[in-house]
């Protein structure tokens, strides 16, 4: 009998099962790694909300985060070993006290009610906050008053001001309605009214003259009473309507959470695997990018629980620092300490087949080399030279530990990997051309002049099929000659046709499809997709993209700065791609459009909502398991993220710490034959301004898995 049962226990190896109880006398069969248990408020258990596990004994701070079932059950799974803190979070309810836990224990909890609609609202979303905010009616806009105080004098509709907020402005930073956001912080001192303290408060720091900048084009008095008013009411005591609780496959998220990088830096971008093959850098490290703020990359394993860094250099010793040592006025957070001080001022990250990490990286002062200007032998200087580049590439080996520069004559923001026989690295943030690096001749020869290229984006209207002389952008459409568009790329996604997509920012903002041909920098050639307008020149339902990606059946996806998710199908489009109308308007077909689960802004009576998303990303081979080629913004406004299945919303929620605001995320199989447990999302805390976040100062950027398990108590 006693080797029969120690066979038994060693079969089950370190999955011991332990029949955890709960209140309704059900069995919650959890394993020695787990913690488990119900929730229960004052009218019975608790269903969709967060149970949160935080510990401070591993080598970097880590939390995980469930949801309930629709019997308050919940379950915690493969825990490291540690000491937790964990506690009842959700909708209608305010932050229960912590209790402590361990692994492989029951663990009931007790949650409780919110006193008051406030108590209760302080939990919820920065996006249902700023749905309270009063924007200008679309009255306000055509007859500005003689000073310009009533509205922006040189924005003509509602929909051209909301971009400038929502995408073009404040929101592509930072969230509006985070804790940090909707009260006016006490450091600022004695000001004599709201509108001072809004005055005083976007002078702060080393944004604040590019915050002034913004609040002049939406019109500096206007804009600053509209902000006043909010806050006023906020503190008056109004709250916005409730969200509604985690449903269905919504409470089968399992998000877990490290600490990584310096209270001082802002993450922009995170990455773990190759875009083209998520089984590349199985288990492995993440790496992130720290933009304007800080010259080294944060590193995470989430094997071991580490947070590292690897340092960033330059090539020319003169580069500048990005982000200037301006400061109109000292911080309420860091006072006049200057907090950004990088210049390598890396953006994005990618991987590449080998494991390496490709990046759009400052190496030198912008002035160009001669081979890139008017003279130069290069065939795309030849054709379109260039004298200037902001930001170029570097890449970085983690097997080798070297990082290597490359000196661009374009300029880079965005980069992405074709599924092409040279491993073209393409990139967005050109300006007036889209520039590529063909990583297969580098690597064979180390010559950055050779193994580059750009092209300008010209349209064929004459129809012919192929590139020939063209018009400039200024010039009316010449039946003869081709068209250069002005737009460059924000977003970049080569297709796997070989086509390469992108987002034109601005009003109505546009996509564009660039067929690169044999020989890109002469024959390839662009379709321009503007955002539909109708005969007056007012969009038809969203507006203005900003990132976007590409299915594999060759659907573009874009966040719209009008509350959307839009799809583009070029399928769909009933006229000529080319030829002279071919310049934007001519195929409103093929777009469609999705609100995001959110409120609309007072003021606003169009469709859409108070969301502001900055990317979309397809997961284009289902890694997380929602289906393949399913679109999934980074929802800024409605802190988590938002998958848009089968034409309806899954939102995946991040409840702690309030505030969650990304920019990318990206999806990796770790183990193709583990189930739920072999993949996930991963994603990065991306705002400009961590210190509004729950916590305040001292706040860190945290690297985010987001996992998908068949139901709230899978193991």
């Amino acid at each position: 009998m006693t080797a029969l049962l120690s066979r038994a226990v060693l079969t089950l190896g370190c999955a011991v099962l332990i029949g955890a109880r709960d209140l309704a006398g059900q069995a919650i069969a959890i394993d020695t790694d787990d913690i488990a248990g119900v929730v229960t408020g004052p009218h019975g258990p608790e269903a969709g909300v967060w149970v949160i596990a935080e510990t401070r004994d591993l080598p970097t701070k880590f939390v995980r985060i469930v949801v309930t079932d629709d019997q308050g059950r919940y379950l915690l799974p493969d825990l490291p070993n540690a000491t937790y803190s964990v506690w009842v979070r959700g909708y209608g309810l305010i932050d229960a006290p912590k209790v402590s836990g361990q692994p492989g224990k029951l663990l009931n909890l007790t949650a409780v009610a919110a006193p008051t609609p406030r108590a209760a609202a302080h939990y919820y979303p920065a996006g249902y906050w700023f749905s309270l905010m009063h924007v200008p009616t679309k009255g306000e806009f055509g007859a500005p008053g003689a000073d310009g105080s009533e509205t922006a004098p040189n924005v003509h509709s509602q929909a051209e001001w909301l971009r400038i907020l929502k995408s073009g402005g404040c929101w592509s930073c930072h969230q509006l309605g985070s804790l940090g956001t909707r009260e006016i912080p006490a450091a600022l001192g004695h000001v004599p009214s709201s509108v001072a303290a809004w005055d005083r408060r976007i002078q702060s720091g080393q944004a604040g003259g590019a915050m002034l900048g913004i609040v002049n084009q939406l019109g500096r008095n206007r804009a600053l009473a509209m902000f006043a008013d909010w806050t006023d009411r906020i503190a008056a005591g109004e709250v916005p309507p409730a969200p509604p609780r985690p449903q269905g496959v919504e409470r089968n998220v399992v998000i877990t959470e490290w600490d990584w990088a310096d209270p001082k830096a802002y993450l922009h971008d995170e990455v773990s695997t190759d875009r083209r093959n998520p089984t590349l850098n199985q288990n492995g490290s993440l790496y992130g990018s720290l933009e304007l703020s800080a010259d080294y990359l944060p590193v995470l394993d989430p094997v071991h629980n580490t947070a590292s860094r690897v340092p960033l250099t330059v090539r020319d010793p003169n580069t500048q620092a990005a982000a200037g040592t301006g400061m109109p006025q000292s911080s309420p957070y860091w006072g006049s300490e200057l907090i950004w001080t990088s210049k390598a001022n890396v953006h994005n990250p990618m991987f590449d087949e080998r494991g390496r990490v490709w990046l759009t990286a400052t190496v030198r002062p912008p002035e160009n080399p001669d081979f890139c200007k008017a003279g130069s032998t290069l065939l795309s200087a030849k054709l379109f030279p260039l004298n200037r580049a902001g930001r170029h590439l570097a890449v970085y080996d983690p097997q080798t530990r070297k990082l290597t520069h490359i000196s661009t004559c374009f300029s880079t923001h965005h980069l992405m990997f074709a599924e092409d026989s040279n491993r073209t690295l393409w990139t967005s943030g050109g300006g007036p051309v889209v520039g590529w690096l063909n990583t297969k001749l580098f690597d064979a020869t180390g010559d950055e002049e050779r193994s580059q290229g750009w092209t300008a984006l010209i349209l064929d209207t004459n129809g012919n099929g192929v590139r020939d002389d063209y018009v400039e952008p200024d010039q009316p459409v010449d039946p003869s000659k081709d068209k250069r568009i002005a737009g460059g790329l924000y977003a970049v996604a080569p297709a796997p046709d070989g086509s390469v997509w992108g987002t034109i920012l601005g009003f109505p903002g546009a996509i564009v499809r660039l067929v690169p041909g044999p020989n890109p920098p002469q024959t390839a050639l662009a379709e321009l997709y503007e955002l539909p307008l109708d005969k007056s020149g007012t969009p038809v339902a969203g507006f203005s993209p900003r990132g976007g990606d590409v299915a594999r059946d060759g659907v573009y996806w874009t966040a719209l700065a009008s509350g959307h998710l839009a799809s583009f199908d070029r399928r769909k489009c009933k006229r000529p791609l080319n030829g002279p109308t071919a310049t934007g308007q001519h195929c409103p077909e093929g777009w469609t459009f999705y609100p995001e689960p959110l409120p609309q802004l007072q003021g606003v009576t169009d469709p859409g909502s108070a969301g502001a998303s900055y990317y979309t990303w397809v997961d284009q081979f289902g890694v997380l398991g929602l289906g393949k080629n399913v679109p999934i913004k980074t929802s800024n406004a409605a802190e988590g993220l938002l998958a848009l299945v089968d034409g309806k919303w899954v939102v995946l929620r991040v409840p702690y710490p309030q505030g969650f605001y990304t920019k990318w995320l990206d999806g990796r199989i770790d183990d193709p034959n583990a189930g739920w447990k072999g993949r996930e999302l991963w994603a990065t805390v991306s705002t400009r301004a961590p210190f509004h976040m729950e916590g305040g100062r001292g706040t860190t950027s945290k690297v985010l898995e987001f996992q998908l398990r068949p139901d709230p108590l899978a193991r």
